[in-house]
């Protein structure tokens, strides 16, 4: 099975959760999270636990959701896809304290810093497999510096691109190989 992880202020309906969710139909779950972190990691946690270890897990996140699958991955030595992930969303989401807008359905919620310091305790650790990642970066990424997850990331798997987005412009033409990375490579290991 695999879980796709949305980002911060996203849900499952956002337009990488679709695409996700058409090409790999009944193999993937997209959960929409709960924007406080404590609550997001536990049913991520619950989801990957309904599955272990009767099938394997993989983990596709993209931007706060590409640091739950690290952390996702540490406990549970899982593959994972990052996709331009934040990986230290406690200093990089600390600058939208207040009232924050739901990108996709518009919907307000209070973002503070209690929400900051579950984050913080989420941090990997040195449990943490570089051969488990996949590591998707845009060079023009507007909200993260793709070089601090660059340099996080040494001896994962890495697609560098020039150019782009935070929300990773191109995403479909990568489906063939993050399959290979998550199913077909993750069976002959």
């Amino acid at each position: 099975m695999i879980i796709y992880i949305h980002g911060f202020a996203s849900s499952a309906m956002g337009q990488k959760a679709r695409i996700v969710r058409d090409f790999f139909k009944n193999r993937v779950i997209v959960p929409s999270l709960s924007y406080v972190p404590d609550l997001a990691a536990d049913t991520l946690k619950q989801i990957v636990e309904t599955f272990l270890p009767k099938e394997p897990v993989s983990l596709i996140g993209s931007s706060l959701g590409g640091f739950y699958a690290v952390h996702l991955s540490e406990i549970y030595d899982l593959r994972a896809v990052l996709i331009n992930p934040s990986v230290e969303p406690h200093k990089t989401l600390s600058h939208y304290t207040g009232m924050v807008t739901n990108f996709y359905d518009l919907s307000k919620f209070e973002w503070n810093d209690r929400h900051i310091k579950q984050l913080e305790r989420m941090k990997p650790g040195a449990g943490l497999k570089p051969e488990n990642l996949l590591l998707m970066l845009q060079k023009g990424d507007e909200t993260l510096d793709y070089r601090v997850a660059q340099r996080r990331f040494q001896g994962a798997r890495m697609i560098v691109e020039d150019g782009g987005s935070h929300s990773f412009e191109g995403f479909e033409n990568h489906l063939d190989e993050i399959e290979r990375f998550l199913i077909t490579e993750q069976s002959k290991g």
